[in-house]
C-alpha cells in the first residue's frame, strides 16, 4: 500500500505580508505588491516589479535571531521556515528531511570577489547555513530546476515519503530580486513596462518578484490542510528559454499527474497555472490546456499580485491555492482583461465563492521543465 502524503503546515514572506492570513487579504483586497521601482543598484532604468522592503526582513528577523551572518535571502527563507517548524511540532529527527528549492540562491553573493563571499552563492551552502540554524540532523536536499523548482520540491518530497526514507519533510522555496535576474529577463527583451498581464491580449511580458514560501509534507494526516495525490514532471527540450509551442512537456505533465491522482479531468475545480504573461508561456499553457480537454476549468495566475518569483512561484502559489480550497473562494487572475491566447481558457476575472475539492498546480519553465501536481481537499 502506497503512503498517503499530506500538506500539513504552509507559511510565506512577500511584499504582501509575512504570514498567509495577510496574503489572502491583499488578494481578497485586490492589492499588488509590484510597484514601480528606482534603484539603480538593481537596473539603470526604473523598472515594475514585486520586492520586500529590507527594513521589514530585518526587524522581522531580529525577533527570532541576533545573527548578524545571514544573506538577506536566508533571512527570507528561516522567517517562512521558523513557524512552519514550530506550529508542527515535529521533531527533526533521521526520518525529517529539509529541501531547499530555488532558482538563483545568493547569486548576489558573487558581487564581492573575496573567497569566503564566493563560496555562499553554492547552492549547497546555502541549503546548510537554513539547515543549521535549525539543527536539522539530516543533509539538507536542493532541489534547482529553473522556474518550476518550488513545485518540483513538492513532488520530489511526495515520493520521498512515499518510499518510507521519510516521515516528514520541510520544504522552502526562494528567489530575490537581483540584479542578476533583472538583467536576464531584460536581456531577452521579456520584461513588462507595467505591471503583467497574464492571459491578456495586450500583455507585454514579465514582472519580476520575490518570496519564500515554506510547507511541510507529512505521512501524517492529523492538522492535514490537504493531500497530494499525482505529480508528474515532464522535459520538453526544446530550447534553452522559450517553451514547446504544442505545450507538449506540460501536457504529459498533466496528464500523468491526473493518471496517479485516478481523477477524471473534469473533476479539477480550478488550475493554480504559471501564467507568466510572457507571449510564448501563456500561448502554450492554453494549447496544452485544450489538448487536455481543460478549457473549461477555472485558471488563475498570480503573477499579478506577486510578479514571477522565480523557484519560489510554484510553492508560493500552493500555498495561496490551500487557502483558495480551505475558504472556498476562487481567487481572481489579477491584470487579465481581454484573452489573448488562441485556444479559449476559463481565467477566472473576479474572487469567487465556489465548493472546491480537487486543484491542479502547474509550472513551466526555462530548459523545457514542467511539472504538474494534483491536490485533494481534506474532508475533516
Amino acid at each position: 500500500m502506497i503512503r498517503e502524503v499530506y500538506i500539513t503546515e504552509t507559511n510565506c514572506i512577500t511584499p504582501l505580508g509575512f504570514d498567509v492570513e495577510s496574503n489572502v487579504e491583499s488578494i481578497l483586497r485586490g492589492d499588488s505588491g509590484i510597484q514601480l521601482h528606482n534603484d539603480i543598484s538593481l537596473m539603470p532604468n526604473s523598472f515594475y516589479a514585486s520586492i520586500i522592503s529590507n527594513e521589514k526582513i530585518n526587524s522581522a528577523f531580529e525577533k527570532i535571531s541576533t545573527e548578524t551572518k545571514y544573506s538577506r535571502l536566508e533571512k527570507m527563507m528561516i522567517l517562512a521556515l521558523e513557524p512552519t517548524i514550530k506550529n508542527s511540532g515535529v521533531e527533526l529527527n533521521s526520518k525529517t528531511a529539509f529541501i531547499l528549492s530555488t532558482t538563483k540562491g545568493n547569486i548576489t553573493a558573487l558581487k564581492d570577489y573575496s573567497g569566503d563571499n564566493f563560496n555562499n552563492a553554492y547552492l549547497d551552502v546555502l541549503a546548510q547555513n537554513v539547515a543549521n540554524f535549525f539543527k536539522f540532523q539530516t543533509q539538507p536536499i536542493v532541489v534547482s530546476n529553473a522556474c518550476v523548482s518550488g513545485i518540483l520540491a513538492v513532488s520530489v518530497a511526495k515520493r520521498m515519503i512515499q518510499s518510507e526514507l521519510y516521515d516528514n519533510i520541510f520544504v522552502v522555496a526562494g528567489d530575490e530580486v537581483s540584479e542578476f535576474v533583472l538583467s536576464g529577463f531584460n536581456s531577452f527583451q521579456a520584461m513588462s513596462e507595467l505591471p503583467c498581464k497574464p492571459y491578456s491580449k495586450n500583455r507585454t511580458g514579465v514582472s519580476l518578484g520575490e518570496a519564500t514560501a515554506a510547507v511541510l509534507l507529512s505521512a501524517e494526516a492529523k492538522n492535514a490542510k490537504i493531500k497530494v495525490i499525482g505529480d508528474s514532471s515532464i522535459n520538453d527540450a526544446n530550447h534553452i528559454s522559450g517553451p514547446s509551442r504544442t505545450g507538449e512537456g506540460l501536457f504529459r505533465s498533466i496528464q500523468n499527474a491526473l493518471k496517479e491522482a485516478q481523477i477524471d479531468p473534469d473533476k479539477l475545480d480550478f488550475i493554480s497555472a504559471h501564467g507568466t504573461a510572457t507571449p510564448f508561456n501563456d500561448e502554450m499553457e492554453a494549447i496544452a490546456l485544450n489538448r487536455l480537454g481543460l478549457q473549461n476549468v477555472p485558471i488563475n495566475s498570480l503573477k499579478g499580485f506577486y510578479g514571477h518569483t522565480l523557484g519560489a512561484s510554484g510553492l508560493l502559489e500552493t500555498v495561496i491555492a490551500i487557502e483558495s480550497v480551505n475558504q472556498n473562494m476562487l481567487f481572481e487572475s489579477k491584470g487579465f482583461d481581454e484573452i489573448g491566447v488562441s485556444e479559449s481558457i476559463n481565467v477566472i476575472e473576479k474572487n469567487e465563492e465556489r465548493n472546491i475539492d480537487y486543484f491542479l498546480k502547474t509550472a513551466s519553465g526555462f530548459g523545457g521543465c514542467n511539472t504538474a501536481v494534483v491536490f485533494e481537499k481534506m474532508k475533516h
